[in-house]
């Protein structure tokens, strides 16, 4: 997988979506900002994410997917420099 076509399944796959992808070939990145993450755990929110590539990542063509996951106010905060 592309990262653009990685940063477009995100966004199209959870509402009210931003995501930042970097990587190559198989081990990925990602910065993924959403208000779907409001009242969720950290668990749930990358659960979310992975479920969108559950069979690119059974069949290795995704290896690894490293995530960061906030809400806009979690992201908003972080960028003034107050920590989550």
């Amino acid at each position: 997988m592309d990262l653009k076509e990685i940063k477009k399944r995100i966004e199209e796959g959870i509402p009210e979506t931003r995501a930042e992808v970097e990587g190559a070939e198989d081990h990925y990145s990602a910065v993924v900002v959403s208000r779907a993450f409001a009242g969720k755990t950290r668990i749930d929110q990358h659960r979310m994410i992975y479920a969108l590539f559950r069979d690119e990542m059974a069949r290795q063509e995704i290896h690894a997917l490293a995530l960061r996951t906030c809400t806009p106010e979690e992201w908003e905060s972080e960028r003034r420099g107050q920590p989550r």
